[in-house]
């Protein structure tokens, strides 16, 4: 049900639920902070010594006194709020959209070569904005990113690969791109919370607490290919010819 949901709405509850925990923590964290370290104190507390009684009834004290002051927060109440509200929109939706099922295929394990040479890396780790290739003519170097918001961009029609290539990415939130050409074998292995798969514009499905795995016909043996594994929080990935 979960996984009809826009990935721009889950994105925004997010931002949202982030924006208001920074302010509130910001203004109020005083109290907040005291009450967690004493509570965390009492759980510790309790933890130790719970073969006795006492122990038991502080542990169980601070458990449910440190839940009941998370769930008192702006935040937290904004994101259940948030959350029910979408279930029940989901689920008048989803009477008339059912699930698909679909096929899922066998990767080849890419085996790792023993040489280390140390060269400049073609992206560099960011956390925030747009990340993209080169609009010119490049040398191909293996990427193997990680970031926090925003889209990620690579184009393999600007550079040649020989053989193999790998394209590693982990990310939070955002987009990810990737233009292959038509000559070239790919594998695809992604993972996500929640968001959007597109490869090829045949296969498209909604993703949610998912790994995907998605290869063409002639991967295992035909070259050039890449290899391309990812993974994201909250995201779509759309992998295309160029």
């Amino acid at each position: 049900m979960l996984k009809k949901l826009s990935t721009n709405t889950v994105n925004w509850i997010i931002m949202i639920t982030l924006a208001i925990l920074l302010v509130e923590l910001m203004f109020f964290g005083g109290g907040f902070l005291f009450n967690t370290l004493f509570l965390g104190f009492l759980i510790f507390l309790g933890w130790k010594n719970y073969h006795g009684l006492i122990g038991k009834v502080l542990f169980w004290i601070g458990i449910v006194s440190l839940a009941l002051t998370v769930l008192n927060m702006v935040a937290i109440r904004f994101l259940f709020i948030s959350l029910i509200i979408l279930f029940f929109i989901q689920y008048r939706r989803s009477k008339n959209e059912p699930e698909y099922i679909k096929p899922r295929f066998d990767a080849s394990i890419k085996p790792e070569t023993e040489t280390l040479t140390e060269i400049k890396p073609l992206l560099q780790h960011r956390f925030y904005g747009e990340h993209k290739t080169e609009d010119v003519p490049y040398q191909w170097r293996d990427v193997n990113i990680h970031g926090g918001f925003g889209d990620r961009i690579i184009d393999l029609s600007n550079t040649v690969i020989q053989e193999d290539a790998v394209i590693s990415i982990r990310h939070f939130m955002g987009s990810i791109k990737i233009y292959v050409p038509y000559e070239m074998e790919v594998s695809v292995q992604h993972s996500c919370m929640f968001g959007h798969l597109s490869i090829f514009q045949s296969h498209e499905m909604k993703l949610f607490n998912q790994s995907v795995v998605f290869q063409t016909d002639n991967y295992t043996g035909g070259k050039p290919r890449v290899k391309i594994v990812t993974s994201i929080f909250s995201g779509d990935i759309e992998v295309r010819r160029s």
